[in-house]
C-alpha cells in the first residue's frame, strides 16, 4: 500500500501557493464551519454508534468545541499571518528585522477513537489556518465517525488540499513512510514512540498528544461537595475514555470517608441509580477494552458500582477503595469508568507520589488553601490541569493544551494550533546605503575596539 500519489498531489498543490493567501484560509475555515453545522445530526449519530454518546455530549465535547476554535482562528488569522517586527541590534545598523510566518507544508494528522471528531478536526483546523495541506487518518476503532469525517471533508475540500485516509494499522504504517512536513499524533505512548521513530527517518517534526495516569489531589481544606460533583463529571464523561480524565484520587486521609460518601451521591445524582439503563451514558469502545477494564476490577474492593452489561459493552461508574500503589489498577492508564482512591498523610507525601511516576498529561487539585495550591502547582510536573475542577482546561482557545515528558510534546488550541503548523522565518532586511567595514578583514585594533563596544 502506497500513498505517494496522494502526498505528491498535495505537495504539488501546496507549491502553487494558493494556501498561503489568508483569504483562501479564511474561506476554508468558513466552509468547514458551515458544513459542521449542516451535518450536526449525522455526526452525532456517528458518535452514538461508535461510543454511545448522547447528542448533548456530542455537541458539548466535540462539535461545539471545534466550532468555537474555528471561530477563534478565523477571527485572528489575519493578524497572525502578518510579519512581526522585532528589535534589531545596534551592530546590524541599519536594518529591519522581522519574523515571517510560513506554513510548514503537507502535514499528517493521526487521531484517536475516544473523541474521534474533536481530536481529528481541532488539529486539522489549526493546520488549515496556518496554510498547510492535510492528510487526516482517523481511528479504525470509531468507524462510523471515520466515515462521517471522510464524507464531511470530501464535501468541503479537494483531496489535494485535505484528504481522509480510512483504515487500520496497514494504512497507518504506510502513511508513516511518507515524507510529511509535520506529524500530529494523538494516542497511546507506545504508538507515539513508533510515530516519532518513523518521523525521525525523514527528520520530520512531531506533536505527540499522549496520556498517562492523571492524579486528582483532594486536600483537606477542599469543598467536598463541589469536588465530588466535578470529579464525577470529569472521570465518568465518555465512560472515562478521556485522556485527561482523573485517573485516580489522592485524598488526604482525614477527609477520605467524607469524600467517598459524597462521590457516591454525586455519581447517583448524575447517572441515576441504574446507570446501565441511562440512555445518555455511553459504552466502552471495543470488546478488547471492555475485557481489559473488567480484568482491572478482579479482586479489587468495589465501594460503588462495578456492574456491567457485556452485550452492550457498558460498565457502571465504579469507585474502588483501599487501593495501593501495587494494585493492578495503578499499573496502567485506566481509560475507563473506574476510579481508585488512595490516601496520603501529608501534602509532601502526595507530591512525592506524583513526581515518582511518569509526568501526567493533567493534574487536578481541590483545595481552599492558596499555600497548598502554590506548593502543588510549583512542585509537580504535568501538562496542564485545574484547581477545583477537572478537564475544562482543554476547552479553551486562549491556552495551549499538551503534555510533558511521557505525556507528550508540543501543544495546540487557538494560537498554539496555528504556531504548531507554522514555521517562523527570521529575516534581516539590511540597507545598502551604509556598509560598515568593521566585520571585513583585515582586522585591526580599532575595529576590535568598535566590535567590543557593540558586542558586550
Amino acid at each position: 500500500m502506497e500513498f505517494s500519489a496522494l502526498t505528491g498531489a498535495q505537495r504539488a498543490f501546496f507549491e502553487t501557493g494558493a494556501t498561503r493567501d489568508p483569504a483562501f484560509r479564511r474561506r476554508a475555515l468558513r466552509t468547514l464551519a458551515a458544513a459542521l453545522r449542516a451535518r450536526e445530526t449525522t455526526l452525532c449519530e456517528a458518535l452514538r454508534r461508535d461510543l454511545g454518546k448522547s447528542d448533548f455530549e456530542g455537541y458539548m465535547c466535540e462539535i461545539g468545541l471545534v466550532l468555537d476554535d474555528l471561530a477563534y482562528l478565523e477571527k485572528h488569522l489575519d493578524a497572525w499571518s502578518k510579519p512581526r517586527r522585532v528589535k534589531t541590534p545596534l551592530a546590524q545598523f541599519y536594518s529591519r528585522s522581522f519574523r515571517l510566518p510560513a506554513p510548514k507544508g503537507c502535514v499528517l494528522v493521526m487521531s484517536p477513537w475516544n473523541y474521534p471528531l474533536m481530536l481529528s478536526l481541532e488539529p486539522l483546523v489549526g493546520a488549515l489556518a496556518a496554510g498547510c495541506c492535510v492528510v487526516l487518518k482517523p481511528s479504525a476503532y470509531a468507524p462510523a465517525t471515520s466515515r462521517a469525517l471522510q464524507e464531511l471533508l470530501a464535501a468541503c475540500f479537494a483531496p489535494e488540499y485535505v484528504a481522509v485516509v480510512e483504515g487500520g494499522r496497514a494504512e497507518n504504517a504506510a502513511l508513516l513512510e511518507e515524507p510529511f512536513d509535520h506529524i500530529f499524533f494523538t494516542g497511546s505512548v507506545a504508538v507515539g514512540k513508533l510515530v516519532m521513530e518513523k518521523a525521525a527517518a525523514h527528520l520530520c517534526p512531531v506533536t505527540l498528544e499522549l496520556g498517562g495516569k492523571s492524579p486528582c489531589i483532594v486536600e483537606r481544606t477542599a469543598n467536598l461537595d463541589v469536588a465530588a460533583r466535578r470529579i464525577a463529571f470529569g472521570k465518568f464523561l465518555n465512560c472515562g475514555q478521556t485522556c485527561v480524565a482523573p485517573d485516580y484520587i489522592l485524598c488526604d486521609a482525614a477527609v477520605k470517608d467524607a469524600l467517598l460518601a459524597k462521590l457516591k451521591a454525586a455519581v447517583a445524582a448524575q447517572y441515576g441509580a441504574r446507570p446501565l439503563e441511562n440512555p445518555d451514558y455511553g459504552k466502552i469502545v471495543t470488546q478488547k477494552h471492555f475485557d481489559r477494564l473488567k480484568g482491572l476490577l478482579t479482586g479489587a474492593e468495589t465501594a460503588y458500582g462495578g456492574g456491567a452489561d457485556a452485550a452492550q459493552l457498558r460498565i457502571e461508574p465504579t469507585i474502588l477503595d483501599n487501593v495501593t500503589p501495587e494494585s493492578p489498577v495503578m499499573q496502567e492508564e485506566i481509560f475507563g469508568p473506574v476510579l481508585p482512591i488512595l490516601t496520603y498523610q501529608t501534602l509532601d507525601e502526595a507530591i512525592r507520589f506524583v513526581n515518582a511516576r511518569p509526568h501526567p498529561l493533567a493534574l487536578y487539585l481541590f483545595t481552599q488553601s492558596k499555600a497548598a495550591q502554590r506548593r502543588v502547582l510549583n512542585a509537580c510536573q504535568f501538562g496542564g490541569g485545574c484547581v477545583n475542577d477537572t478537564v475544562i482546561h482543554l476547552a479553551t482557545s486562549h491556552m495551549p493544551f499538551g503534555g510533558v515528558g511521557a505525556s507528550g510534546m508540543g501543544a495546540y488550541h487557538g494560537k498554539d494550533s496555528f504556531d504548531t503548523f507554522t514555521h517562523y522565518k527570521s529575516i534581516v532586511d539590511k540597507a545598502t546605503w551604509l556598509d560598515l567595514p568593521i566585520r571585513y578583514q583585515p582586522y585591526t585594533a580599532a575595529k576590535e575596539k568598535l566590535l567590543r563596544l557593540f558586542l558586550k
